[in-house]
């Protein structure tokens, strides 16, 4: 089968950032599913990866990323009871095993869920990382409840952005908050508001901008862009005995001394810790992303698809990394096979 990957850690300019390559294609088993791919969708986790796992190195097999895809089931192992042969579905996969960028991938049923009908192969499959993201630290990390916590506010650091997207649907539309989020250029404010959000801010000026909203303190805070950038602001922003979270890596410690005085809480969410550990719970992503496509074909959430790239190759991936590259992506951007 054809797949794209990469020896080495190269900038995405380079003639070998990414390469062409056959591989001989995989036989599910146990739990796993064969899905023969139609769409991928790519993420900032898949440029992160490429520009850090094989620095100074050249591997001996390419590394094939990607995590976000749309497929139907063309086999299935022998332990397998979620899916059968023929079945559509769509996954952001498991980031401790070979990524989507390939015809054919096997991937674990329990992190796998029916694709939504009303959507196209390339807006189902820029849907599955990002909601699963959002959905788990809005509901797993920070507890929201939709019964206690309606009515209450959420400040979205990054609201444009894959994540932030439909973190936007989902604290609005389900968790029944007030969504605060944040975008500086006239088309990120404007998907913003599209998306849902009472209330755009410049992330420019955090704390500034949300005070002159009106608003004090803010109830929870998700950062989606840089935790250490935002955390003195997030600190003064957040309400007393407050929630924030964030899904960022962290070159340098958080002051986590500074929620103190308010006692507010701290989270992190990587949404590939149920898989990467084979948790107990593990299955719950499964049950989450047939809830979204069931969401989705009710009309209740809207697809967060901007751009469509086409084919599977070098050059393809290339520009796709090359956007998301820039810090400029609106929403999110696929790729057909």
């Amino acid at each position: 089968m054809k797949a794209v990957g990469f020896k080495t850690s190269l900038p995405i300019a380079s003639p070998n950032s990414f390469i062409d390559f056959e591989i001989e294609k995989p036989t599910p088993k146990g739990h796993e599913l064969l899905v023969k791919i139609n769409a991928i969708a790519v993420n900032p986790v898949d440029y992160k990866i490429r520009q850090n796992s094989a620095k100074d190195t050249e591997l001996a097999e390419p590394k094939i990323i990607g995590w976000d895809a749309c497929g139907i089931i063309e086999a299935i192992g022998n332990e397998v009871s979620l899916f059968k042969v023929g079945d559509e579905v769509y996954y952001a996969g498991d980031i401790t095993k070979a990524g989507c960028n390939a015809e054919y991938q096997v991937i674990d049923e329990r992190i796998v869920g029916k694709k939504p009908k009303s959507l196209s192969n390339e807006a189902a499959a820029a849907m599955p990382l990002a909601t699963l993201t959002a959905w788990e630290i809005l509901f797993d990390r920070i507890r929201i409840s939709t019964e206690k916590d309606k009515g209450k506010t959420l400040l979205i650091i990054a609201g444009a952005g894959g994540v932030g997207s439909i973190a936007i649907q989902l604290a609005k539309k389900i968790a029944g908050l007030k969504v605060i989020a944040t975008a500086s250029r006239p088309e990120s404010i404007e998907w913003c508001k599209h998306m849902g959000a009472d209330v755009v801010v410049n992330h420019k000026n955090l704390t500034e901008e949300v005070r002159n909203a009106g608003l004090q303190y803010v109830d929870f805070i998700v950062d989606f862009v840089d935790a250490n950038a935002y955390w003195d602001e997030m600190v003064e922003l957040i309400k007393p005995q407050g929630h924030i979270a964030s899904i960022t890596g962290s070159a340098t410690p958080i002051a986590l001394n500074k929620l103190k005085t308010k006692s507010a809480s701290f989270s992190w969410e990587f949404m590939y810790t149920r898989s990467s550990f084979q948790t107990e719970d593990m299955i719950e992503q499964h049950h989450i992303l047939n809830k979204v496509a069931d969401l989705i074909d009710e009309g209740v959430l809207v697809h967060t698809l901007t751009q469509t790239l086409d084919g599977l190759s070098a050059e393809t991936l290339k520009l796709a990394h090359e956007q998301l590259e820039s810090g400029t992506t609106i929403g999110k951007l696929a790729i057909k096979l």
